[in-house]
């Protein structure tokens, strides 16, 4: 092929499910990687830059997991209440119905205030008593609100269930070899003007003899669709315009090379752009291979679509002849 040396397992005949990783190699997904493909987890560690403070808590509450903001919001409600109840121990008549420096009972006062429960068992005497009444009630009002909005921001937003082949492959397509790899729609509701955008990022050497990362853009024969329903082959030509023209296995692991995919679209349920991403390692990219088809016609003539062949490749039926 013109892309240069052929990779590795050209001449295997299984058909692959995961990309074959070297010996000693990490597993795939503790690898390294520039481009985080999920927003929970990160391969870069900062070092010196300044921290966001407070505004940045926005942003970290909405991109934490669930259990984590469930833990976060449980630790402010009982912080909350563990001070008034402090507050409330201070003044032992100040609670009518609570036993005199009685913690716990300070404690459910002060949950029965934040939470505007009012059993009516025990209430505010004294006007230290209900000057911190007072101010737990706006407190209260004030972690309610934040709590619901954090809660509906999280909910409300809208993300994508798009699903890309774990492994590309390069092959001959029209004469050319040309990258493909796979996306698919897993709600199977339309995504509408979706589009794609592929970049080599990499290392490379200036003219100046600087070495610096920089992307390169991959052209797609179809970079966009008028609606994304079910599957999308996404093919980059390996001419010589190509950044990968010449490249091989080896010297896309030279320069530390990663193929970044980045897709967006308007979801029609609602109505707001999604966006999601995906990045390949050199050795998740197989030489020589082609993907299993997914698209297929039962007997009563209806289209098909198997996912459970969708991370599927098998050898060229010419691959043995090289």
């Amino acid at each position: 092929m013109a892309t240069g040396r052929r990779n590795p397992t050209a001449g295997k005949t299984a058909t692959e499910r995961r990309p074959q990783a070297r010996r000693g190699a990490p597993k795939p997904d503790d690898r390294p990687r520039f481009t985080n493909i999920s927003a929970a987890r990160t391969d870069i560690h900062v070092v010196g830059a300044e921290g966001g403070g407070i505004r940045d808590l926005y942003h970290g509450v909405l991109t934490i997991p669930w259990w984590g903001f469930f833990l976060l919001v449980l630790g402010v409600f009982l912080g909350a209440n563990a001070l008034f109840a402090f507050l409330y121990w201070l003044d032992p008549a100040g609670v009518a119905g609570a036993r005199p420096h009685s913690f716990a009972d300070d404690f459910f006062f002060s949950v029965e205030t934040i939470s505007t429960i009012g059993y009516g068992a025990m209430t505010p005497k004294s006007l230290y008593a209900n000057l911190v009444m007072t101010a737990e009630a706006f407190v209260g009002l004030g972690i309610v609100a934040v709590a619901t909005g954090l809660i509906f921001a999280r909910v409300s937003r809208p993300t994508a269930r798009v699903l890309f082949s774990r492994v590309a492959v390069i092959t001959a397509f029209d004469g050319v070899p040309s990258l493909m790899f796979r996306a698919a729609n897993q709600r199977g509701n339309q995504i509408l003007e979706a589009q794609a955008s592929v970049s080599l990022f990499g290392e490379a050497l200036t003219s100046e003899g600087h070495r610096m990362r920089r992307f390169q853009d991959l052209d797609l024969m179809r970079s966009r669709q008028p609606m994304f329903t079910l599957t999308w082959t996404l093919i980059h030509r390996i001419d010589e315009a190509s950044p990968l023209h010449g490249h091989t296995q080896d010297s896309l692991e030279a320069i530390g090379a990663e193929i970044v995919v980045a897709l967006n679209g308007v979801d029609e349920v609602f109505a707001q752009r999604i966006y999601a991403r995906h990045a390949y390692l050199p050795d998740e990219i197989l030489w020589d291979r082609q993907f299993a088809d997914v698209l297929t016609t039962d007997g009563d003539g209806r289209r098909v679509v198997n996912y459970h062949n969708f991370h599927d490749v098998k050898p060229l039926p010419d691959a043995g002849s090289h």
